[in-house]
């Protein structure tokens, strides 16, 4: 499972020109499954990214947790967006492969079960729309950007 986590001041995504999901300030996740991953891999991304300390305690430095928001007064929010993409391979020619990407039924039960993991977990959980056309917008903040392989 691959996942791209990106510290934002606010996130959204758009498909058809609805907002379908939007946080403040948070996560956002660009989320992928690889053939073979299963919900053990989903559960240790999930563990991983809410325990993640790439926020800023009172002395600025990257100490805080997504889940250590609710102790400064805030709620941080996660937006979790599924992008096969990031199973691009293009090691052997100009066009990227994705074979290395879950099936699309395999993918899908994988990021509803991450999700649904997530909810259960953290106060703030949108999402984006499995294999739609999404447009996302987000103010990346520092900009912090963490790859995330399970």
């Amino acid at each position: 499972m691959i996942g791209v986590a990106q510290r934002v001041l606010e996130a959204r995504v758009v498909v058809d020109g609805q907002v379908i999901g939007q946080i403040q300030k948070g996560l956002l996740l660009l989320l992928c499954a690889e053939q073979g991953d299963t919900v053990a891999n989903a559960d240790k991304m999930l563990s991983k990214l809410l325990k993640l300390r790439i926020f800023s305690d009172e002395n600025g430095k990257m100490n805080r947790s997504l889940q250590d928001l609710d102790g400064q007064g805030l709620q941080g929010g996660l937006l979790v967006v599924s992008q096969f993409t990031l199973a691009a391979d293009v090691s052997g020619g100009n066009r990227p492969s994705f074979t290395r990407a879950a099936s699309p039924a395999d993918g899908q039960r994988l990021y509803d079960y991450f999700v649904a993991q997530a909810r259960e977990a953290h106060p703030i959980v949108q999402t984006g729309q499995f294999a739609a056309d999404m447009k996302v917008h987000l103010i990346n903040d520092g900009p912090v950007t963490i790859p995330i392989q399970m």
